[in-house]
Formats: structure tokens, C-alpha cells, sequence
């Protein structure tokens, strides 16, 4: 029995100098010891625009390969460092996860004439002049690639709508084909119908389409040799789809793939509704309990502790949850930025790791640190995402003793904890956590009988004095203000 736990390997803001792969190779080894059992990759395919991280996708089968877009590389290297860089986790019995990016297409080849109606920005179901002809580039031939892997050409019958630059901003078209000037139907209605989020949006009632994307992806898992998939983007696609996709993969490989969608939204009931709708073909990663961690970080001790776990997949249905502190679209100056406090993530990360419910996932700059610059509202930011210093021991805490009955003291405002009183299999197992959002803090647990009479250190090193359980496994155990402690066994 070992805890699953899963590393995003790449924030948004890498260097552009295609070197990523043979940086995640060379980590191979210090990731597996420090108990990762998974690897999340950005995505590996050519993008249409220079240093973007990959979901601009304009070439789903270059994987640096071709020299299209003005390399042959991708942002980060080569088709052939991708490949040794997967061989390189796997020897070291990591499993990899691939970013799989279906809904849209950028930097088309060829411009097209067709038939679209504009809509409005604010609710995409409103159209805001007539029925009217556009050209706009839809049309992917890839001539680079020159038909190798797949002769497939993407034209405007392949797509649901498109965006274009014109009168000084950006409109939205619907395209006009054979099923009409309707979007697909998608469970999510923000901006009246959220099929469309940008590009060339591709039609999931095409049949061809499917085809091309299931063929695509029994390419792409032959090729790589990949273990699962981070599903992005899949509010804006048929949900219908996403179980076709997933269960081909599935079927055609007898392969019961690791399997995450990214449906970003703060309500658990639309994440329920659409785990239902895809017949739990794949987890979730936990958004409502990122935006808990970060309202928490901002509000401090007038957060109240008790409500953190309210409303998330990590408390109502875990065995779908994938849970997270950030990410890459959460970090500053990004669209959905919601940064958690630094004073907050070692907490936060305690949270994530070390209880049963969930499977978490460490965000790269957590554990490497981060820097880089960018523009937003017309202003220049400078950012420094610092390493947090207890990671480390808070995941060899998890690989080693974060096992066996939790039982949890989640009643006070500003105090709350757990224990896991450890199991048979793994010596000196178990551990009690303690977090304070407020002042310095105690209380009494009870790591039960098989842990009795023992001696207790608090493994993060806030709290020099040592706590003996008695005769029952109960210790009273402390907490310094604003931080979180870890009690382990000292004959760890």
C-alpha cells in the first residue's frame, strides 16, 4: 500500500529555451524519493505562438518534430528528449500524465469563406447581427508534417466557431454547418452557452472529427508510452465526448487509465452533476477547495478552520477528487489567478498530503521555487513564488507514516487537527497535525492503544519539547500561531 501522489511539473511562466524535458529526466530520481508516484507534464504538442506553453494548439502530432511555427522544438525541446524523458521517469517507477488539449485550434494555415453569425461576448446564445460571409483562417493543413501520422485536414466544417480580430476588437462567430448556427450542448451556462472559449472551437458532433481525435490519441499513448491524462478545458466540450474518448482509450489499449478532468468551476453540485454525467470516467481536480485555501490565506485568523473542507469533492465525494493548492492558471497574472498566501500553503499542503481523502497534487514552484515578470492592466509585476520549506518533510511524511484510521478534531475556529494512527505494515506509522490560523494552540488526540506510551516530536520544527502519549495513545499536542506542527514517532 503506498499513498498516491501526483507532481505538476511546469508552471506557466518556464524559460522558452526547450531544455524543460531534460530537466524533468534529471529529476527523475528526487522525484520518486520524495514519494511522488505520478507526473503531470505540460502539454508536448506545437503550439501556434512562440514561448506559449502549449494550449494554443495549432499540431496535435508535432511533438518537436516538424519545423512549423518557426521551429521544430516545441517551448520545451524535442519530440526525442519528450520520449527519453518519460523513459527516464519510468525507470525510476514514475508514471506520467499527459496535458491532452481537444477543445480548440490555433494558427490555421489557410484562411476560409463561410457563413457565421456573430455573437454577444457576454451570453454567446445572442447573436448580434445577421447571418453574414467571414473569412477566417480554419483551415489546418499542416504542410510541414506533409500527411506523416495522419492526412487529416481540419477546415471549417470542423469547428463550432471562431474568433476574429476586427474594428479594434475581438468577435465571436458561430459557424454555420450542417447542424445549424446552434453550440454544442455543454452542461455549463455561463455566458449563455460556454461551449466556445477561443480559436477555431472544434465541433464534437462531427463524426470525423471524433474519429480523427480517437486515432490521434491511440498515436499519441503508442508513441509516448504515457500512463494517464489531464483532460483540459472539458466545461467547454460535450461531456458525451469526453466518455467516448476516455473509453476508447480504454478499450482499445485494455488499459484503465489514470484519468483527470479540469472543469473549473467553484459549485460541487455542477462538479457532481457532470461526474455523473461522464459515468465517473475520470476525477476532478477539487476547485472549490482551492478557492477555500485561498480565501483563508487572504482572510487569516478571521477565517473560520472548521468551514474549510465545506462544499469540496475532498469532503463530499473523494474517491473523485484530485486536490491542489495552485496551479498554473491559479499563479499570478494568469486569467484565473487565486495565489494562496505564502504564510497559508505549508497548512494547506498538510491538508492535501497528509488526510485520506483525495489524491493531491504538488505545484512545481512549491517545491523549486519560481521567478518571472509579465504585464497586466498596463502594469509590470516582478514575481518570486518561494519554495515552501516543510514540503519536503510533509511528503516524506506522507510516503512514509500518513497511513491507517484518520480521526478528526476539525471544532475550533482557529485550531484544528487529525490523527492517522498508522498501520501494522509500516513501522512507527501514524502522525497527529495541528494548524493554527491564529494564536499559538493545543489539544488532546488520540493516536489509539497501539500507539501508547511513545514519544512525539513535532517533524516541522516549530515546537522544540517532545509529547508523550499515555497509557491509551491520547497526547495533548501544540501548535505555534499561524503555522502547522506534524507529531510523528521519534523512533522514526
Amino acid at each position: 500500500m503506498e499513498n498516491k501522489t501526483i507532481i505538476q511539473f511546469f508552471h506557466w511562466y518556464i524559460s522558452d529555451d526547450g531544455n524543460w524535458w531534460n530537466y524533468c529526466a534529471s529529476q527523475a530520481k528526487r522525484i520518486a524519493e520524495l514519494g511522488f508516484t505520478h507526473v503531470y507534464l505540460p502539454p508536448a504538442y506545437k503550439s501556434a505562438f512562440d514561448g506559449e506553453p502549449g494550449y494554443a494548439v495549432y499540431d496535435l502530432y508535432d511533438l518537436g518534430e516538424f519545423d512549423q511555427k518557426g521551429k521544430v522544438r516545441t517551448k520545451y525541446g524535442t519530440k526525442e528528449e519528450y520520449l527519453r524523458c518519460i523513459d527516464e521517469l519510468h525507470k525510476n517507477k514514475l508514471e506520467v500524465i499527459a496535458d491532452i488539449v481537444m477543445n480548440h485550434r490555433n494558427g490555421a494555415d489557410e484562411e476560409e469563406l463561410f457563413k457565421a453569425r456573430p455573437v454577444a461576448h457576454e451570453n454567446r446564445n445572442e447573436f448580434v447581427d445577421e447571418e453574414k460571409d467571414i473569412h477566417a483562417f480554419t483551415k489546418f493543413t499542416f504542410p510541414a508534417r506533409q500527411d506523416k501520422y495522419s492526412a487529416f485536414k481540419w477546415d471549417f466544417r470542423c469547428f463550432s466557431g471562431v474568433d476574429k480580430f476586427e474594428n479594434g476588437g475581438s468577435t465571436i462567430y458561430s459557424i454555420l454547418n450542417e447542424y445549424g448556427d446552434k453550440w454544442e450542448d455543454v452542461l455549463d451556462n455561463e455566458f449563455g452557452n460556454y461551449d466556445f472559449l477561443m480559436g477555431a472551437d472544434v465541433e464534437f458532433r462531427n463524426e470525423h472529427v471524433r474519429e480523427e481525435l480517437k486515432n490521434w490519441g491511440k498515436w499519441y499513448i503508442e508513441t509516448t508510452k504515457i500512463d494517464g491524462f489531464r483532460l483540459d478545458a472539458v466545461k467547454h466540450i460535450t461531456p458525451s465526448f469526453i466518455k467516448e474518448w476516455v473509453n476508447a482509450m480504454k478499450e482499445f489499449f485494455k488499459k484503465d487509465f489514470f484519468c483527470i478532468a479540469e472543469y473549473w468551476n467553484l459549485d460541487v453540485n455542477i462538479l457532481f452533476h457532470y461526474l455523473d454525467t461522464i459515468e465517473n470516467c475520470a476525477s476532478l481536480f477539487d476547485v472549490p477547495l482551492h478557492h477555500n485555501f485561498h480565501h483563508a490565506s487572504l482572510e487569516k485568523k478571521d477565517y473560520d478552520m472548521t468551514k474549510l473542507l465545506d462544499g469540496t469533492l475532498f469532503k463530499l465525494r473523494s474517491f473523485n477528487c484530485i486536490t491542489f493548492v495552485e496551479n498554473h492558471d491559479t499563479q499570478p497574472l494568469q486569467a484565473l489567478e487565486s495565489p494562496v498566501d505564502f504564510w497559508f500553503q505549508p497548512i494547506a499542503y498538510a491538508v492535501i498530503l497528509l488526510r485520506e481523502q483525495g489524491i493531491p497534487t504538488v505545484f512545481f514552484p512549491a517545491l523549486y521555487g519560481a521567478s518571472y515578470s509579465g504585464d497586466k492592466g498596463g502594469q509590470h509585476f516582478e514575481i518570486n513564488l518561494a519554495i515552501v520549506k516543510e514540503l519536503e518533510t510533509l511528503l516524506m511524511i506522507r510516503k512514509d507514516l500518513a497511513y491507517g484510521l484518520q480521526i478528526d478534531y476539525l471544532d475550533h475556529g482557529n485550531v484544528i487537527g487529525w490523527v492517522r494512527q498508522g498501520i501494522k505494515e509500516k513501522p512507527n506509522s501514524g502522525c497527529a497535525v495541528l494548524i493554527s490560523n491564529g494564536d499559538d494552540g493545543f489539544k488532546t488526540m488520540d493516536l489509539g492503544k497501539d500507539n501508547a506510551n511513545k514519544i512525539y516530536i513535532d517533524a516541522c520544527g516549530h515546537i522544540e519539547n517532545e509529547i508523550k502519549t499515555d497509557e491509551n495513545g491520547q497526547g495533548t499536542f501544540e501548535v505555534k500561531g499561524g503555522s502547522v506542527s506534524v507529531w510523528i514517532s521519534k523512533n522514526k
